[in-house]
């Protein structure tokens, strides 16, 4: 291989890594914005109850706010959710399924109410807690959990605790 031949791959590959480093930049500057995701739990509401299985099914709603310049989705918002300063369990919103161009878009500024189903099995709780959450005797919820929020560039999970 002769010298102009060895010089051309060399430029090649440092081509390569600039263009990998550009990338990587960019990409940081995308995990600062995503950094700032707000999330609020700001609904816990009643909707079946089955005495059939001992179970209620509850639409729990976050409020997502985008206070930064750079426009995400979010693909997961994983909670443990807490009547009271009582343990429920666990719930999940997910689009990790769905691509990118098909999940709800959160342009700058914007607030965007995200449900999720919440299953409370009466088994996993002593009946009174169960009794308290299916007649809408709870004074207060919590829930505390990460959330994955994306660009085309980027994915960023950012821990959070939330009540109300």
């Amino acid at each position: 291989m002769g010298l102009q031949s060895k010089i051309t791959v060399y430029a090649a590959i440092a081509g390569v890594l600039a263009l990998m480093g550009g990338i990587v930049y960019y990409a940081s500057l995308d995990n600062v914005q995503l950094e700032q995701a707000k999330i609020e739990l700001v609904d816990v509401e009643l909707r079946d109850v089955s005495t059939v299985n001992n179970q209620a099914k509850f639409n729990v709603t976050f409020l997502v706010k985008n206070p930064s310049e750079k426009t995400f989705t979010v693909s997961l918002i994983g909670y443990q959710l807490y009547g009271d300063e009582t343990l429920l369990g666990s719930g999940q919103y997910s689009t990790v399924d769905i691509a990118l161009p098909g999940r709800a878009i959160f342009y700058p500024g914007a607030e965007v109410p995200l449900k999720s189903v919440f299953t409370l099995t009466k088994s996993e709780l002593n009946s009174e807690m169960y009794e308290s959450m299916i007649n809408g005797r709870i004074n207060s919820f919590t829930a505390e959990g990460s959330i994955t929020t994306e660009t085309s560039w980027s994915v960023i999970e950012k821990e959070f605790k939330t009540g109300f």
